[in-house]
């Protein structure tokens, strides 16, 4: 590997990166966020806390503490395995960690809530309506309703995410990770009333509860996550062609493909005469080309990013080198170990998150994008970037 140089002086823009200055490294400036962000971020948490709260005790209601600890512990399963899968999709440019937190309780709580209201409204007219229930009927929930309505309430919150985040919501990775961690959140408290009212008709772990948690956990766990995913690419290109709320169009485009998706999966309950030979003919290589589209919006982030530092290393900020380096996966897990031979994997992992940062920000710049903080952001990674290099200078230079 090509080792770039952190350790000599008198650069110039053809052959090491600029700004390499001994002396301690400046406090990087902090991101400027609105004193009106910050309310709505503060509502925003106290809102979908106090929103958890409900659903936890309805569901302690409905199953009872001692099931609910037990589908808690099977819920998690499927949790850290769909976790991980989203850490995949976003270890590129990773999202605030407070914007995904949000994400995930809009999923546990805001859309679970959003469902269940709509859904005992509904049985409440139907009651009095004097519908009984029947096949018809819960063919209609299952199919159509259940689908709308979930879908709808997961999406509104990809769609705040997007209007609040709009200096982060780079683009459709970005677009797949939020849609992913609200699907996440409600599978998960999905799984909960599901587990829980298997092992009350099972009286204990009986069939019941081994077919749902082989359904949902096993075959399924990433099932909520492909139809939701379809309403934040959506979005996800909106924040590359508009913005505020010309990102309606967008939004409302996503939902058709992920009630269709959604749709389709519940469904298959109904008329699937081989349930298991649907699943692995028809859902398996939709699920594949799922990971291979991710896959695809992955490397165009790793190309996008390799664009953008190369017209800072025509500047001097970066070496050729360098920006071979940042661009792939692979040179940055070697850069990152070399660097940790030296006891400053810490400081380069940094250096590597503000390049990643600068180039998308500097897209926002040429996008004409620039209007919402774009130049901005871009000024203070810049500043950012020097420190990092006034901090890696203990770095030799290569034999």
């Amino acid at each position: 590997m090509s080792e770039p140089s952190y350790g000599r002086q008198g650069v110039t823009p053809s052959d090491e990166p600029v700004a390499v200055v001994p002396g301690p490294a400046p406090a990087p400036r902090p991101v400027r966020r609105g004193a009106g962000t910050i309310v709505l971020a503060v509502a925003g948490f106290v809102l979908l806390s106090a929103l958890l709260v409900v659903v936890a005790g309805y569901l302690v209601r409905v199953l009872g503490p001692g099931t609910l600890a037990v589908s808690l512990l099977l819920a998690s399963i499927p949790l850290v395995i769909v976790l991980l899968g989203v850490r995949w999709i976003d270890r590129w440019e990773p999202e605030p960690r407070g914007a995904l937190l949000f994400a995930f309780l809009w999923g546990a709580a805001a859309s679970i809530a959003i469902a269940l209201v709509f859904s005992g409204i509904t049985q409440y007219y139907e009651a009095a309506a004097g519908i009984p229930k029947s096949a018809g009927s819960e063919f209609f929930a299952a199919v159509f309703q259940a689908p709308v309505v979930e879908e709808l309430a997961k999406g509104l919150g990809i769609l705040l995410v997007f209007w609040a985040m709009r200096r982060t919501f780079d683009g459709p990775v970005d677009g797949v990770v939020y849609g992913a961690m609200i699907a996440i959140g409600f599978a998960f408290t999905e799984n909960l009333q599901y587990f829980g009212l298997a092992i009350i008709e099972d009286r204990g772990f009986g069939s019941d509860i081994v077919q749902t948690f082989l359904l949902r956990a096993i075959l399924s766990p990433f099932a909520h996550v492909m139809f939701t995913a379809c309403t934040g690419l959506a979005l996800g290109l909106a924040a590359r062609r508009t913005s505020g709320l010309g990102a309606i169009g967008y939004f409302i485009a996503g939902l058709i493909p992920a009630v269709l998706l959604h749709a389709f999966w519940n469904s298959a309950g109904f008329w699937a005469t081989d349930w298991f030979r649907y699943y692995f003919l028809v859902q398996v290589p939709l699920f594949v080309l799922a990971i291979v589209g991710v896959a695809r919006l992955r490397r165009h982030e790793q190309n996008l990013t390799r664009e953008r530092l190369a017209e800072y290393a025509a500047v001097g900020w970066f070496t050729p080198t360098e920006v071979n380096l940042l661009s792939t996966a692979a040179g940055r897990r070697q850069a990152i170990a070399w660097a940790s031979r030296f006891g400053l994997k810490p400081r380069y992992a940094r250096f590597v998150r503000t390049a990643t940062r600068l180039a998308f920000a500097r897209q926002r710049v040429i996008s004409g994008r620039g209007s919402i903080g774009a130049q901005l952001d871009e000024s203070d990674l810049l500043a950012e970037l020097t420190a990092d290099r006034r901090a890696l200078v203990a770095l030799p230079s290569p034999a």
